[in-house]
């Protein structure tokens, strides 16, 4: 019975470190991954969405989960937004994409990067102000979202 037990305890532990999710890739070409985007953004008429981070920050991992299972967040995204993450890390730091980007990493990471469907940069945001406790607010990253969707946005230009 120990031993059925041991096996089962190895065997979930197995699978559940199989089972984080890798968002980043730093073998993507971050430039072309950025520009794709932004043509999508643009023919689905919403804005880009730019996770800068890697798979080594805890905080850029917990925000993937986070944005994937938080319904309010997940659903503002998915209406709103082309998300993508964009890796920086010391193997590969992505300085034309960051150049892109308007150099947000000066914020540290994870750092979100709104792009217009012309890929212009409209807003850097620090995920710092996002966070409440351990993890992060619901309440303050619909709110940061919700400010910087193309509809708020153009509501703004009128």
């Amino acid at each position: 019975m120990k031993k059925l037990a041991l096996f089962l305890t190895a065997l979930c532990f197995g699978l559940c470190s199989f089972a984080q999710i890798k968002p980043y890739d730093e073998n993507l070409d971050a430039v072309k991954q950025i520009k794709d985007a932004v043509l999508q953004a643009k023919s689905e008429n919403k804005y880009v969405l730019a996770q800068v981070g890697g798979n080594w920050c805890p905080w850029c991992l917990k925000f993937a989960e986070f944005a994937r299972t938080n319904q309010p967040v997940k659903q503002i995204i998915d209406k709103n937004f082309v998300y993508i993450h964009v890796n920086w890390s010391k193997n590969n730091k992505n300085p034309e994409a960051m150049k892109m980007l308007g150099n947000p990493t000066r914020f540290g990471f994870p750092v979100f990067v709104i792009l217009d469907e012309n890929g212009d940069r409209i807003h850097t945001q620090n995920s710092a102000y996002l966070e409440e406790d351990k993890g992060y607010s619901e309440k303050k990253v619909v709110e940061f979202l919700a400010n910087w969707t193309k509809e708020a946005v153009n509501t703004i230009k009128r």
